[in-house]
């Protein structure tokens, strides 16, 4: 078995890669990523915990030639899509950048996926696309208008991929719709590493603790919620690598959806104290403005994936944040 894995070398992709050599030791793992938001020292990290050189092309997936090429010179049994830019309060400022980057890269790998006949496709979407929905959100409601670009472009990929299941008998894609990652592999060598200044909370939380930053920036202390910050469905980064692992496992043709998650709330006030008890260290912060295209409350409904997957999450925030802070306090950025 030949498996594609765009934009693996990130933070979920590089953790799926993990879990994919875990369940499947005998396949071929491919990984295609351009770099934008990792660096070449997490492949070496990641090559450490699976012990093997990983197959890697530095390629962007919306340059077509080098895709082709990609796919020419690789039988791919399936494709797993990550790569894409994905910060939420980016996409109001410079909404092209999404429609051009998440929307061109998912077409083209369309395109080659049907051409070299690879008929079994997981993507990477979001819980963003359900828009300011009632939570628990459930798979079978009805797509609200996103909130913002980056969710849009998630919508609008994952309408491609149903359309293509439903004109292409014998293609299957499995689109995960997943929550608020956190969280890091347990060995400490690879976790949430952004390049720059964070846009996800748990990454900002640990690098206030190590003294990158003063505080941590709290979006928004008004939202009707139980201490009036957000609140998220918080799951670990391998329970939801293990989600794509059974979700590539039990593939068949026509477009299947399911939520990732726990299940389970929890605002960002909340999360902060769960880290200082975890971990024993304070964290400054200090409540602003909301952020545009942020929503009140978005936890998922997650029954769908245990009775058809029979997979759910079993990390707790504990962990999460236990695991985050382990990965944070040894990891020196080197961007080579």
């Amino acid at each position: 078995m030949n498996i594609l894995i765009t934009g693996g070398n990130g933070f979920i992709g590089s953790h799926t890669y993990v879990a994919l050599r875990e369940r499947f030791p005998e396949a071929q793992l491919v990984i295609a990523d351009n770099l934008s938001n990792s660096t070449v020292n997490n492949l070496k990290r990641l090559s450490e915990i699976v012990e093997e050189d990983i197959r890697f092309y530095e390629i962007d997936i919306c340059d077509e030639r080098a895709l082709e090429a990609l796919f020419y010179d690789n039988p791919f049994d399936g494709v797993i899509h990550f790569a894409g830019v994905k910060a939420v309060g980016e996409s109001i400022t410079n909404p092209l950048k999404y429609y051009s980057n998440n929307v061109t890269s998912t077409l083209n790998l369309i395109k080659y996926c049907l051409k070299y006949n690879v008929n079994k496709f997981v993507f990477s979407s979001s819980a963003t696309v359900y828009g300011d929905g009632t939570s628990p959100l459930m798979e079978t409601h009805a797509l609200l208008p996103a909130s913002n670009p980056y969710g849009d472009t998630k919508a609008i990929c994952e309408r491609m991929l149903m359309a293509v299941a439903k004109a292409n008998p014998a293609f299957g894609v499995s689109l995960l719709r997943y929550f608020n990652p956190v969280g890091a592999h347990e060995s400490g060598l690879i976790g949430e590493a952004p390049n720059g200044i964070p846009n996800n909370v748990m990454p900002y939380i640990t690098k206030v603790v190590k003294g990158e930053y003063p505080k941590l920036h709290v979006f928004g202390g008004d939202y009707p919620t139980i201490d009036g910050t957000g609140i998220r469905d918080y799951i670990h980064v391998m329970d939801l690598a293990e989600g794509h692992v059974a979700a590539f496992e039990h593939l068949a043709p026509g477009a299947h959806v399911y939520n990732l998650g726990t299940g389970t709330g929890t605002s960002v006030l909340q999360l902060i104290q769960k880290n200082e008890k975890v971990n024993g260290r304070e964290v400054p912060y200090e409540i602003v403005e909301r952020r545009p295209g942020d929503l009140a409350i978005v936890y998922a409904d997650v029954s769908k994936a245990a009775r058809e997957l029979n997979w759910q999450a079993k990390r707790t925030l504990e962990d999460m944040c236990l695991d985050a802070w382990n990965f944070e306090k040894n990891y020196a950025f080197t961007p080579h």
